[in-house]
């Protein structure tokens, strides 16, 4: 991990409590878009295009799922303008600081909710993944009507050299 990114994080640490701004919300990220774009959802279900301002291009990361503090304070004015992009990334929240807000009453119900039922549909679709794993097996016996696979033609069988021929001929 380079100087930059650990003081950051051990500045982010020592942080005592995050505090929104008038204008800001958490969002959660939804997926990176390239350039600079994330789309993001808030805490009513609304999707929007974030800014990920290049200051942040080298020092955090996001992925999905991560947790952004979003200033939305020209939301309407961006999109009277016809602009997609209706907020900036003013702070990424580490998972540190996620676990402490979700402990706070600053933190959205929605994504409360979100956390405990994201932990229940992961373990949902592993056993999915687990049953459609086991049908699988038992339908690689089958050919499924196939064609048998050919011979591959580009690679020279080295020469065979029956060395059991020569004692059946002895007797």
């Amino acid at each position: 991990m380079k100087a930059g990114r650990k003081n950051l994080k051990r500045a982010a640490a020592n942080e005592d409590s995050l505090t929104l701004q008038d204008g800001q919300s958490i969002m959660r990220v939804l997926s990176l878009r390239g350039s600079n774009l994330i789309e993001v959802i808030d805490t009513n279900g609304e999707k929007s295009l974030a800014l990920f301002p290049a200051k942040f291009q080298k020092s955090m990361w996001i992925k999905n799922g991560s947790f952004v503090v979003v200033d939305g304070s020209g939301k309407e004015k961006a999109i009277e303008s016809g602009s997609k992009v209706t907020c900036m990334v003013t702070r990424v929240l580490f998972h540190e600081q996620v676990r402490k807000l979700q402990k706070s009453p600053e933190w959205p119900e929605n994504f409360k909710e979100d956390s405990i039922n994201g932990r229940a549909q992961a373990e949902a679709a592993s056993q999915e993944v687990n049953q459609l794993n086991s049908c699988d097996e038992e339908e690689e016996e089958d050919d499924d009507g196939l064609p048998p696979l050919e011979a591959n033609m580009n690679r020279v069988k080295p020469p065979f050299m029956d060395s059991g021929s020569g004692s059946d001929s002895d007797s």
